[in-house]
């Protein structure tokens, strides 16, 4: 079999990752703080490179999920505040003071090892609240947050910097439910200031609420899957111009000749229905090209569209390129991105498999390297 020796890649374009912040930005006031989600590796682009790039554009804060993904950002020499998102655990405490990051805090014991480590560093821990207006997820339920505030108090190295809440419903149409947790966290605010708590920053807008509810902008907006170029649902695309961030690319690795009647890859899910040319792509399952692509797939050759045919492998998926003429060994295969005047977007792919093109993004693996450019 003859090999092409280029590799299965990601391309990154941190220009488009650039005019799509800048297209962003234009619609939520000057005076609204703006937290770029990098969490989950920046949705599989790459924390590090998306985290410079965007501190150089000039975000306020960033966002990540774990401790872990914060130091990875911090150790590469990015400066911006980072709000650990989903909360903390009391074995990671130090590395959180140590790293400057700060947690989202929902649980009383938290706050308080917080405020003891602190206390041994000579510092105060910032912090911000979450509170569960709906999602059902995680945070304080507005009820509970006076009588948690109270007990807070006693914690002298804990400063509330912020208060955050999430909207489960901003990409729908009926905005009636997002509007209803927007009146639980205005009235959960508006108790904080009763007990004369004003936290600086107070944030629940996600990337749909940035265009649905701009009522929530409040004075921070974290704004995740529309920096990297897709949409929290279709309507969306009327609304602003995006610029897809990630391309992702192969090339054919073998092509042969098949007869009718030959079945392609395991289980024999597929039999060619004519003699065949049959091209093998090194991408599978292990890379991140989902196995539910078998037999639904397509990707892009030669700036046309080629079915995959047969069961995606861990290593290798095989498409078939009959009716594309000039069709060789080391053509470049798109299978997420532009290619001529043919496009295949995350959106596109989730469809086919019955996802969203968040799971499309964060699945691209880890042994597919990026390349990044711009």
């Amino acid at each position: 079999m003859s090999l092409c020796p280029k590799p299965t890649m990601a391309e990154i374009d941190l220009e488009a990752l650039a005019y799509n912040y800048r297209q962003l930005r234009q619609f939520v006031p000057s005076s609204v703080k703006f937290l770029a989600v990098v969490k989950a590796d920046a949705y599989g682009h790459g924390a590090v490179p998306i985290s410079k790039r965007l501190e150089e554009l000039g975000v306020d804060l960033l966002g990540v999920a774990t401790v872990k993904e914060g130091v990875e950002v911090r150790e590469n020499e990015v400066h911006r505040p980072i709000l650990v998102m989903s909360g903390i655990y009391r074995e990671e405490v130090e590395e959180v003071l140590r790293y400057r990051l700060t947690p989202v805090v929902y649980r009383l014991e938290i706050a308080e090892a917080l405020s003891v480590e602190a206390g041994k560093m000579g510092k105060r821990a910032p912090i911000h609240i979450k509170v569960d207006t709906g999602m059902g997820r995680l945070g304080l339920l507005c009820e509970e947050v006076p009588a948690f505030l109270n007990k807070l108090r006693r914690f002298e190295n804990i400063e509330i910097e912020g208060v955050a809440s999430h909207l489960s419903t901003a990409d729908e149409e009926d905005p009636s439910f997002a509007e209803e947790q927007l009146k639980r966290f205005s009235w959960t605010i508006g108790e904080l200031k009763k007990m004369g708590i004003t936290p600086p920053l107070c944030h629940i807008a996600n990337s749909a609420a940035l265009f649905s509810l701009p009522v929530a902008h409040l004075n921070l907006v974290r704004p995740g899957i529309m920096l990297y170029g897709s949409y929290p649902s279709p309507s969306f695309k009327e609304k602003i111009s995006l610029r897809p961030v990630m391309s992702w690319k192969s090339w054919i690795a073998d092509i042969k000749k098949v007869p009718k009647g030959f079945p392609i890859s395991y289980g024999r899910t597929f039999f060619t229905r004519r003699p065949s040319l049959i091209a093998a792509i090194p991408v599978g399952y292990g890379d991140g090209y989902s196995r539910f692509f078998s037999n639904r797939g397509e990707v892009l050759i030669r700036g046309r569209r080629a079915p995959v045919v047969g069961r995606v492998c861990m290593d290798w998926t095989m498409v078939d390129v009959t009716d594309i003429p000039g069709v060789g060994v080391g053509g470049e295969v798109v299978l997420m991105g532009r290619q001529l005047d043919q496009e295949i977007t995350p959106e596109e792919m989730g469809e086919r498999i019955g996802t969203i093109p968040y799971e499309i993004l964060c699945s691209v693996g880890k042994r597919v390297p990026r390349i990044y450019k711009g």
